[in-house]
């Protein structure tokens, strides 16, 4: 029968694998931004600019400096504790070993 059959089926598997991985890489990062967008229609006071909403402990910060509601408050919190958990499982993720073939093939970098 030859080796035909097994070299395809090895090659169907691998491209699987990286388009498995390189959609959820891209599902994580595209939370990220709905939970960036979230946080900036729940508090449009914070005038954060896109580079310091990406790190929830300034975020934090200026939350404590501001007065506001518990409500809103708490909310806020849930988001940016969901953001801690997001980034860090994507950044956990691209650097383990397979994985991080496929987010340097595909350009995808720490957040």
């Amino acid at each position: 029968m030859g080796y035909i059959p097994v070299f395809v089926t090895v090659t169907a598997a691998c491209i699987l694998f990286f388009l498995t991985v390189k959609n959820s890489l891209q599902k994580k990062l595209n939370r990220q931004g709905e939970l960036h967008a979230q946080l900036r229609n729940l508090l449009p006071e914070l005038e954060t600019e896109e580079s310091e909403i990406s790190d929830p402990e300034i975020i934090i910060e200026k939350l404590k400096l501001k007065k506001t509601e518990k409500k809103l408050l708490s909310d806020a919190l849930k988001i940016i504790r969901e953001l801690k958990i997001n980034r860090l499982q994507y950044n956990q993720l691209i650097k383990k070993a397979p994985y991080n073939w496929v987010a340097k093939i595909s350009g995808f970098q720490a957040i």
